[in-house]
């Protein structure tokens, strides 16, 4: 599995969760519930995570879809 990218922005994870599962692609997010025990803080971002084949079509997908969005989404980073 490789990490699409880190966000504590629901909505977003679930509009990633379906523009992908339209293509085909599933998302796993994972650190979703230590995300949630450190509260408001931010301190632990949910990472997006897609298997390894589907890497590059999904990031493809992700930031096509970003630039449909007026305004853009700044609540996301891309992993190191």
């Amino acid at each position: 599995m490789i990490e699409l990218l880190r966000t504590n922005d629901p909505v977003l994870i679930s509009w990633l969760t379906a523009i992908l599962a339209e293509a085909g692609i599933e998302i796993i997010v994972f650190d979703a519930h230590t995300s949630i025990l450190e509260g408001s803080a931010n301190a632990i971002r949910r990472r997006v995570m897609v298997i390894d084949d589907d890497f590059v079509r999904a990031k493809q997908i992700f930031e096509a879809g970003i630039e449909e969005l007026e305004g853009g989404v700044s609540a996301y980073e891309y992993p190191e």
